[in-house]
């Protein structure tokens, strides 16, 4: 499911922070200094009843606050901070993401602060603005600035400039948290990394085109359109996006092609999502959130060779800020030359908004996955799922 806070592309280059600026009179240092975060509580309930019964069982308390603190250095610069309260003090990972504690084993802990993000903006020349220092990987394929999941940080320096309908951007960095934070582990961290894109808007539709190296790791580019039609009463959405990886040393082709469609007529709404991978290789995202990649609750179709996956989105308006829905994903894919795997899960998901900042969900459901040898299949889990969050932003 879509995340509740997630920043875009272009918006990640304004994320907010914090300066030590000279000796100055209160009130007017707090009149310079920007304020935003979140706040996000997570219980999740697993319970698996198939491989090993109730050892792989698991109930855990999940916490993640992130505030983000912008000062003005002077008309073109600024300096932004993000501080991160998410990871135990005695296992911090430098993911940036959830302090997950296990309630069934562990007693209560606190949790310790991470900075994730300190950088100076510079805005002096029309239309553009350059980051340098610290701060979120703002590509296709890494997620900059989650609400509720890790991050992917690095230090370097990104410069965005916008022409006419199109925002050109390119980035280099030479030192990232990969090899904590994301769901693919990419060295230890200090590959160099450049990036160059273009995001054009043209009218109900918006395209993008990125190219990506990670040194001595892998070459990937990835091309997406998606529109917004209002075809009043009903408003429809369509998004498709194209991403190849060439993986440095393997001879593997990988690439992922899928397709979303989306629609909303009164008090129901719907979303039919598609993809495919390679027959050799499905590795397209550094981390699953990533728009190069899709996934729906606990199945994903990242890094899944000769995969096809199929997710189905049926919500409806009981009240004007409380949604109902029915969700189902499945993904087949293949392990080797004889052996395949499928996942799916189904649950139901009930989402509140009690304010504009402050929103909740809770899902239940069913978790299966299955492996096939030779035509023998051998089921891996067959899981009950729960989950409760709650989200506050300011």
């Amino acid at each position: 499911m879509k995340k509740i806070a997630k920043l875009s592309l272009v918006a990640a280059v304004a994320v907010a922070g914090l300066t030590t600026a000279n000796a100055q009179p209160l009130e007017e240092a707090i009149k310079n200094v920007e304020v935003s975060g979140s706040v996000v509580y997570r219980y999740n309930d697993y319970n698996n009843d198939v491989v090993g019964g109730d050892l792989n069982d698991a109930t855990s308390n999940n916490y993640k606050v992130a505030m983000n603190l912008s000062s003005k250095v002077n008309e073109d610069v600024k300096f932004n901070s993000r501080f991160v309260v998410g990871q135990p003090t005695a296992t911090g990972t430098g993911d940036a993401g959830f302090a997950s504690m296990n309630s069934g084993f562990n007693g209560d802990q606190n949790v310790g602060v991470e900075l994730t993000n300190a950088y100076f903006g510079y805005t002096g020349l029309a239309n553009t603005t350059v980051n340098v220092g610290k701060q979120g990987l703002t590509t296709p394929w890494t997620v900059a600035i989650d609400s509720d999941s890790n991050e992917q940080t690095g230090t370097g320096i990104l410069a965005m400039t916008t022409v006419g309908p199109v925002t050109f951007a390119g980035a280099y960095f030479n030192q990232t948290n990969l090899n904590n934070s994301g769901d693919v582990n990419v060295g230890n961290g200090s590959e160099d990394i450049a990036t160059v894109g273009a995001i054009a808007t043209l009218g109900p539709v918006t395209a993008d085109a990125w190219y990506i190296n990670l040194d001595e790791i892998m070459d990937s580019y990835t091309v997406g359109a998606k529109a917004d039609l209002d075809l009043s009463p009903v408003k429809l959405g369509v998004d498709a996006r194209y991403t190849s990886v060439d993986v440095d040393g393997i001879d593997t082709d990988n690439s992922l092609a899928k397709i979303t469609f989306t629609a909303k007529a009164g008090i129901v709404d719907a979303k039919l999502a598609y993809a495919m991978t390679d027959k050799d290789g499905g590795l397209v995202a550094l981390d699953n959130d990533a728009v190069t990649s899709i996934q729906g609750w606990s199945v994903n179709a990242n890094n899944k060779a000769d995969a096809d996956f199929w997710q189905a989105v049926v919500g409806v308006n009981a009240l004007s800020n409380l949604n109902i829905s029915a969700n189902y994903v499945n993904v087949d894919y293949s392990l080797s030359a004889n052996t395949d795997r499928e996942e799916e899960e189904i649950y139901a998901q009930l989402t509140y908004k009690m304010s504009k900042n402050l929103s909740s969900y809770v899902r239940y459901g069913t978790y299966t996955k299955e492996t096939t040898t030779s035509g023998v299949t051998m089921d891996n889990n067959d899981d009950v799922r729960g989950r409760l969050q709650v989200e506050y932003t300011f």
